[in-house]
């Protein structure tokens, strides 16, 4: 079982798409690292070595920023926008797209479920 930064990558994937089980690291940075300890991109998880694995695990322990640290990084800096107060922050703190896409339609995802909203009855003399 290869488990780098407290996660298990699944065994019966190439090591290129296993390395991107890890939160911080895509198909760029795990081809990046392969080609660092010179392991072929196509050999499974499983057959790594543990010399092949102790020269994956050393590189992103020393050059890499992910789990726990990425994700602390990654919320003190939505915190920092919130605190100054800038146009990402507020749209942060009220749920709404960051971005610049349209809420009128869309951004179900980030608004919620919706909150239909009564129209005023009309008054009759």
């Amino acid at each position: 079982m290869a488990r780098i930064a407290g996660i298990d990558l699944p065994r019966n994937k190439r090591g290129e798409i296993g390395l991107t089980y890890i939160y911080g690291i895509g198909r760029s940075t795990a081809r990046r690292i392969l080609q660092n300890g010179a392991i072929n991109l196509d050999k499974k998880v499983q057959e790594w070595n543990d010399e092949e694995l102790g020269k994956i695990r050393a590189f992103i322990t020393n050059e890499l920023k992910v789990e726990g640290a990425l994700r602390s990084e990654v919320q003190m800096s939505i915190k920092r926008l919130m605190d100054i107060g800038c146009y990402r922050g507020v749209r942060h703190r009220v749920g709404l797209p960051v971005r610049g896409q349209s809420t009128k339609n869309n951004s179900r995802t980030r608004k919620g479920k919706r909150k239909t909203v009564a129209n005023k009855k009309k008054v009759t003399k």
